[in-house]
């Protein structure tokens, strides 16, 4: 990976002074972007939305983007083909976890240095992903979410229900506290992560459903990456792929289990594989 890539914020508080011209009209070309960035995008059903979607990414702010199918019903395989992205199919429903696994691991083969994983239900704004990116690539954070809830009436204005609503801030001001992070949320589905950090974590063993997500930013905290967000307006219709309250229910039990599984591992109580080295 380029050293560029920092593992700590540069500190060179002494520099002479020098003529703001040359950070206001820079002679010759602007340096290119240095890094491979490989953008995710886990997809069922996503035939709606997928253009809308990749419309909103900055031009040339990724060199590549892979959507694995997980079994879907409709015409999203197609219109992947026919935009020209990257595209895995699974013949069979894996689920959530199962889906970004394919994903992580193509990534890991392909040579990425930062991977973005943006759903592709146009509810998440692209238009933030140079942005979120940059933030690793200035060594300021190994893992970087997108934060829906800048504000409750700006969260609810935009079509979250509020039994999701107050859900989220319960979890994520218990995650928070449990594993001493600041996350805005600790549930979006917008996230860019440093190869370091998929190399890192032993994501094979993790859930094939929701709960995947959780169980990667616990993994992260465990390994001793940093994690910050950002904040990014979310939409709430009718297409965008949301889970129903009883299944909402259910992945907020597994959410204080692994919080819990976190805090076992850590007193020497009980050892999970989750938080186990990968084998090399």
């Amino acid at each position: 990976m380029p050293d560029t890539l920092l593992t700590e914020p540069p500190l060179q508080p002494v520099r002479p002074p020098f003529p703001v011209g040359e950070i206001l009209r820079p002679d010759g070309p602007l340096p290119r972007r240095k890094h491979r960035i490989i953008a995710v995008l886990p997809a069922y059903n996503a035939a709606a939305t997928l253009a809308a979607t990749l419309a909103d990414i900055p031009r040339g702010s990724v060199d590549e983007i892979l959507l694995v199918d997980d079994g879907s019903k409709d015409a999203t395989v197609r219109i992947a083909r026919d935009m020209g992205l990257t595209v895995i199919v699974h013949e069979k429903n894996t689920g959530y976890g199962g889906n970004q696994k394919t994903c992580y691991r193509y990534c890991l083969e392909h040579g990425a240095d930062i991977v973005v994983m943006i759903h592709p239900d146009y509810q998440y704004d692209a238009r933030v992903i140079p942005h979120a990116v940059g933030v690793v690539e200035l060594g300021i954070c190994d893992v970087v979410l997108g934060n829906r809830v800048r504000s409750r009436a700006e969260a609810l204005k935009c079509g979250m229900p509020w039994w999701k609503y107050v859900s989220n801030r319960g979890l994520t001001a218990f995650e928070n506290f449990a594993l001493g992070q600041n996350l805005g949320e600790f549930h979006s589905g917008f996230r860019v992560y440093r190869r370091s950090v998929l190399e890192t974590i032993p994501f094979e063993r993790n859930s094939d459903d929701f709960v995947f997500d959780t169980q990667f930013l616990v993994q992260a905290v465990h390994f001793g990456f940093r994690l910050g967000d950002v904040p990014v307006p979310v939409r709430y219709f009718d297409q965008a792929s949301q889970i129903n309250f009883r299944r909402s229910a259910r992945y907020g039990v597994q959410t204080l289990a692994t919080v819990g599984a976190y805090w076992l591992n850590r007193l020497g109580l009980w050892k999970s594989d989750l938080f186990r080295p990968k084998r090399v």
